[in-house]
């Protein structure tokens, strides 16, 4: 598959994912790629606490209005242009008080936030803050779609860890079967069109090749298809170690024409026996992923480095680029 076409099944990309495996920075993988084969792409972080600009090589905190994380670039003879990426933040309390100012109710708002009030009100509805979250996505995703000026190609939105994913995603069928009234079941009724239909919005899941981070991803996939009806997109096995074939030391250290000490050779099997244990463990745990979900993986390469930057992204695109490539087109 090409990786542009990938990115263009849907116009939203909802990234999912336990807390701890990378979420963040498959979602900004995602957008990176996008944006590399020329689609302006628009990252929505929905927790208000986001790493997305350091990783883009920013110093700058996300807030409601558009932060641009990488500047348009034209081709070049030597090389491709790209699109540019943007970011924002839209957590539940700026949709609930943007979906007050909307309806008439600027000055109540006000009143709530500065009162302390504004909690008491968001949970008089449950799950009114996730609708209010993914009705403000379902706007610009019909932006998107109407080719409005300054809209997106393709929206990456970052969700909240799996276990809050899951609600996240089935508010909305939980107002429904409620069977309220008025607006909000309205913006309910409109974010079911939005993530129940493959041709506008899909969900990526992320995991690790670890057994708890396997088992959530399995048990959150199913519960987003049966609570939720997402289609999903093939799973993101992030972190994932290359194998390296290793032999004695003895015997590489011979190769290379050195001698070495019996502490060090020994040190050396140690360390070796070490990561062939850990090529096994991943081994795995890829394995029982494949049978415990049937989706295809895209798996990314573990970094070894603590603070990703730019050049980091760029090898994490070059890896998420050539996995979808090997995946066959949809028919």
């Amino acid at each position: 598959m090409d990786p542009k076409g990938f990115c263009t099944q849907a116009r939203v990309m909802i990234v999912a994912g336990k807390g701890g495996v990378g979420k963040t920075t498959v979602s900004a993988t995602v957008a990176a790629m996008a944006a590399r084969h020329g689609l302006r792409t628009m990252i929505v972080d929905v927790e208000g606490k986001s790493g997305l600009p350091a990783i883009f090589g920013m110093d700058a905190k996300l807030d409601y209005h558009t932060t641009t994380l990488l500047e348009e670039t034209p081709e070049r003879t030597d090389g491709p242009g790209n699109a540019a990426v943007v970011a924002r933040t839209l957590t539940p309390d700026d949709a609930l008080l943007e979906y007050l100012e909307s309806h008439g109710l600027k000055r109540i708002s006000k009143r709530l936030t500065s009162t302390g009030t504004l909690e008491v009100v968001a949970t008089a509805i449950p799950g009114i803050k996730d609708i209010l979250v993914l009705g403000k996505v379902k706007q610009l995703e019909r932006q998107a779609a109407e080719g409005a000026a300054g809209a997106p190609d393709f929206i990456v939105v970052d969700a909240p860890a799996a276990g809050h994913a899951i609600t996240f995603l089935a508010s909305a069928h939980g107002v429904i079967d409620a069977d309220g009234a008025g607006p909000i079941r309205g913006q309910a009724a409109a974010v079911i069109e939005l993530i129940t239909d493959p041709a506008r919005c899909q969900v990526l899941l992320v995991t690790l090749a670890e057994e708890t981070p396997v088992n959530e991803v399995i048990e959150t996939a199913y519960h987003l298809e049966d609570r939720a009806g997402v289609h999903l997109a093939p799973v993101v096995v992030n972190g994932v170690y290359p194998h390296l074939e290793l032999g004695s030391a003895a015997g590489a250290a011979q190769s290379a024409g050195v001698v070495l000490p019996a502490d060090q050779l020994d040190a050396l099997d140690q360390a070796a026996g070490f990561r062939r244990r850990r090529q096994d463990l991943q081994d795995h745990q890829l394995s029982r992923l494949g049978d415990g979900l049937p989706l295809a993986q895209l798996r990314l390469p573990h970094l070894f480095t603590t603070e990703l930057g730019p050049g980091d992204l760029d090898v994490l695109v070059d890896a998420l680029s050539a996995a979808i490539t090997g995946l066959p087109e949809p028919t």
